[in-house]
């Protein structure tokens, strides 16, 4: 398998906005997730190769959205009013095989190398 790629991180203002993108082929399921050097990897949502999403309500609260490019290719997620809290190295995984816990991360088996996102206060 292809390793999914991320992009778009970077550093941004407490209300500020940014979008990831994340470019992978081949998934079933295609999940964003999160870290920092002292939380456990955290998942924010996923989306099918449907087109169908499921969010992590406490990490989202309605502020992140998940999204495909035409082709579905190209995934996108949307984050408006990031909070200091937010700040994470964030990753896309893909995995492929039948009943993917979507929020899971061990049931993701392809990892991309990640993208930083820093919001300053």
């Amino acid at each position: 398998q292809v390793q999914p790629v991320e992009s778009g991180g970077g550093s941004v203002q407490a209300g500020g906005s940014l979008t990831l993108s994340c470019v992978a082929s081949g998934y079933r399921w295609l999940g964003w997730f999160r870290q920092t050097p002292t939380k456990e990897r955290e998942a924010i949502a996923g989306i099918s190769d449907g087109g169908g999403t499921t969010v992590n309500e406490d990490v989202v609260r309605g502020r992140f959205t998940i999204s495909r490019g035409h082709g579905g290719n190209t995934v996108y997620l949307q984050m408006n009013d990031l909070k200091p809290e937010d700040t994470a190295m964030y990753y896309c995984a893909t995995a492929t095989g039948r009943g993917v816990r979507v929020l899971n991360p061990y049931d993701y088996t392809n990892w991309g190398q990640g993208t930083q996102v820093t919001v300053s206060s």
